[in-house]
């Protein structure tokens, strides 16, 4: 195993880009990083395990949605720095609910594959509106208000931050509960397309705050001072 991994210069990069296609067709079903500990897990179970940029720590693929990836065979790159890896896919490979992540054309726009499973109830809306806001980066300003508002840059996306911050306390001293929610839905949504113009998924929200509990809330507080 050791002799394996050490093929990799990891000091050079600590993660390597994997390419991950369907041991039966070939078709090309996403891309992702490992890092040492990915790999390992891998090389071990012999079911994909990746690194989550965004989410700043290792997943195993299909974890929430049941959907894993039992590899079949891997491959490493004359430089030893990119991986392939054969897999037999269970359920789809995208979040979408469609096999494969590629499906949009990059010119066009046109979406090239059908939805064959419906992944609305294994991602918590939270999850959901994160991933549609990644993918409306790439659409039409024109007919997309999360791509408009994208486009226009951080200092809008900010000042719609704290616009929707301020109605909600407006609200909220007004004593009007259902503006209360209604504010506070619109306060996630624009801070979710903050997080998400800077690729940090509110999965790493959910770890923090769960890291909190461990500590008390004036101990975390006096943390942040030293």
């Amino acid at each position: 195993m050791q002799e394996i991994l050490q093929r990799v210069d990891w000091e050079k990069q600590e993660l390597l880009p994997v390419i991950v296609q369907d041991d039966s067709t070939n078709e090309v079903l996403m891309m992702a990083y490992m890092n040492k500990e990915a790999l390992e897990l891998s090389l071990t179970t012999k079911i994909a395990h990746y690194f989550s940029r965004s989410r700043q720590r290792i997943w195993k693929k299909g974890e929430s949605s049941g959907h894993i990836q039992k590899i079949r065979s891997f491959f490493i790159d004359c430089d030893n720095d990119t991986l392939l890896i054969k897999v037999h896919q269970e359920g789809v490979a995208c979040h979408t609910g469609r096999k494969s992540c590629f499906f949009t054309e990059l010119q066009s726009g046109k979406i090239t594959a059908k939805v064959e499973v419906n992944t609305e109830m294994v991602y918590g809306v939270i999850d959901r509106l994160y991933h549609t806001i990644q993918e409306r980066k790439n659409a039409d300003p024109a007919t997309s208000w999360t791509a408009k508002l994208l486009s226009k840059g951080e200092n809008t996306i900010l000042k719609k931050v704290v616009e929707e911050a301020g109605e909600y306390c407006f609200a909220h001293k007004d004593n009007n509960e259902h503006e209360m929610v209604y504010e506070a839905a619109d306060l996630t949504y624009h801070m979710l397309v903050a997080l998400a113009s800077k690729n940090i998924s509110p999965e790493r929200i959910k770890q923090e705050l769960a890291r909190r509990f461990a500590i008390s809330g004036i101990a975390e507080k006096n943390a942040r001072k030293d």
